[in-house]
């Protein structure tokens, strides 16, 4: 299945056994049987194609917030260079399709035509420093929720 939009082009293998047509401006997918393993690939071509499509028309952008003491991101060309307590800064190198962007230095935005590989550069950054649940510093979604724990008493 190719996918043609004003932001790129994408291709994805979907299953045969699916039937994709499209009528009059719309993708129709209809699946052979009602057995529960076509009935699950049918849910699966269709989000598959919506993606798609979704992904060369508006595109995808996953946004991360960095938390903790001089902890930044700053752009080097198209590399992202992170800064978050270790000895050396951390640089990130975008696969193709994937852009970022840091409008402040504690907030970096990734942003894609593929669902997939928006979301999976999002957590290879995340996994550079996982927010820590004493004090909450390093990389999060925006808006996720970090429980917190109480540090140890004396």
């Amino acid at each position: 299945m190719t996918v043609n939009g004003p932001l790129g082009e994408l291709q994805q293998v979907v299953p045969q056994r699916m039937q994709i047509k499209q009528e009059d401006g719309t993708i129709v997918v209809t699946r052979p049987t009602e057995r529960g393993e076509d009935r699950a690939l049918h849910g699966l071509t269709r989000t598959l194609i919506a993606n798609m499509v979704e992904g060369v028309t508006k595109g995808f952008e996953k946004r991360l917030e960095i938390q903790g003491v001089g902890y930044r991101a700053a752009m080097r060309g198209t590399d992202l260079e992170l800064n978050v307590g270790f000895s050396h800064p951390v640089v990130i190198k975008p696969r193709q399709g994937i852009t970022f962007e840091v409008p402040v230095p504690t907030q970096v935005v990734v942003k894609g035509t593929d669902k997939q590989m928006v979301g999976q550069t999002a957590a290879e950054i995340r996994s550079v420093r996982k927010p820590e649940p004493y004090k909450g510093k390093g990389i999060r979604y925006e808006g996720e929720y970090v429980r917190r724990k109480v540090g140890k008493r004396a």
